[in-house]
């Protein structure tokens, strides 16, 4: 019998030039003074902030320089209750909109991140509603405007901050945002969109609604993600492919997890100061190689098995083309995208060990189609180095 829940944010506005809604958005949402979380290149928000401010709505901002951590969100949190804020956008790639949404409930609740993140911190639940919070991606990979958790590093790991409130209140997505995204930026990012999409379809927790956005999504991101890193965001079909694959892949992954690649990616990110799309990008191809065989030696009824084999349709447009059709076409785009390596990050091997024992701890595998051994992780990660 099927059987699942589905947490998404209550208004989801998707479309070309739809960023210049955000003001009244807020307005709407009774926002005074807002914090604006964004990237390093703070001037990137100067336009939604000062449509902001000819609306009637001051803000001021805060860049988050690398990924999300623990004291960063402190800062951020800091930076808003000094300055009388009552709502908080987020503004920018996947670290900004986790930042943000951290922000959002800890400054409502008045307590620190480690009170309730997993893994690392308390896991003490978050009660509070949180302040009014808008999502507005810039690139197009975590899905994050769209999830109820927020992942920060901190000391070596990364962990997630868990509860509905840090669903934000309006996710707006422009795919004309995505216009002059560096070739880095498109691969990586791109890659994490892709295994949002494929991981949720393996997924255990797979259910008819996420099923319906990956295959919608894996489609989408095999025809156009190549394409954006070789000619730029310029193709406005090709944007708004990517961008819809990015929003898909979050919805996907909120409601039916993820697996292996992201159980590596939450190890390696923190550890090796990686950025996350990048570290997925590196292991997808293996990590499908790896569950294929184990499925096949381990669990050659398991329904996850055929699904593989409509992967491999959907990324190479063949109908009858194989898993492992599917495991050298991510090989090839992952060749095609100049992915680095794992060693490009400062990994080597005495510390592949201490790498698979915090993968395997990391909330994502539990959603791995079948459970992987320490071995089978550590092939996947000397494969990707």
């Amino acid at each position: 019998m099927v059987r699942f829940d589905l947490a998404l944010p209550a208004d989801i506005r998707f479309g070309a030039g739809r960023v210049s809604e955000v003001p009244q958005a807020l307005v709407g949402l009774g926002a005074t003074r807002v914090l604006a979380v964004t990237g390093r290149a703070v001037a990137r928000a100067d336009q939604v902030r000062s449509a902001l401010t000819a609306a009637g709505v001051s803000s001021v901002v805060f860049g988050v320089e690398t990924e999300p951590s623990i004291d960063a969100v402190r800062a951020a949190v800091a930076l808003l209750v000094e300055s009388g804020c009552d709502a908080v956008l987020g503004y920018g790639g996947g670290s900004a909109l986790d930042v943000a949404k951290a922000v959002a409930v800890l400054a409502t609740e008045g307590s620190d991140p480690l009170d309730h993140l997993e893994v690392v911190g308390a896991g003490r639940p978050i009660v509070g509603p949180g302040l009014p919070c808008i999502a507005v991606p810039t690139t197009a990979g975590t899905g994050s405007e769209v999830t109820r958790n927020a992942v920060l590093s901190a000391g070596g790991v990364k962990a997630s901050l868990r509860s509905p409130s840090l669903l934000p209140k309006v996710a707006v997505v422009d795919p004309d945002l995505l216009a002059g995204l560096p070739k880095g930026t498109i691969a990586s990012s791109g890659m994490d969109a892709l295994s949002q999409l494929i991981e949720p379809l393996l997924s255990q927790r797979a259910n008819p609604f996420s099923d319906a956005l990956a295959r919608d999504g894996i489609r989408r991101s095999a025809r156009s993600l190549l394409r954006a890193w070789e000619e730029g965001m310029v193709d406005a079909g090709v944007r708004e492919d990517l961008a819809l694959a990015s929003l898909f892949g979050g919805m996907c992954l909120a409601n039916s997890g993820l697996g292996a690649v992201h159980g590596l990616a939450a190890a390696a990110g923190a550890r090796l100061s990686a950025p996350h799309g990048a570290v997925c990008a590196a292991v997808l191809a293996a990590t499908v190689a790896v569950n294929l065989r184990a499925l096949r030696d381990r669990a050659p009824d398991h329904p996850a098995l055929p699904r593989l084999f409509e992967i491999a349709t959907l990324l190479t447009g063949e109908p009858d083309a194989s898993p492992e059709d599917a495991i050298a076409w991510l090989q090839r785009l992952t060749t095609a995208l100049a992915i680095p390596g794992l060693a490009t990050y400062g990994l080597d091997n005495p510390e592949i060990g201490a790498l698979v024992t915090a993968a395997q701890r990391a909330s994502s595998m539990r959603a791995n189609p079948i459970e992987l051994s320490d071995a089978e992780v550590t092939e996947i990660v000397t494969t990707s180095l």
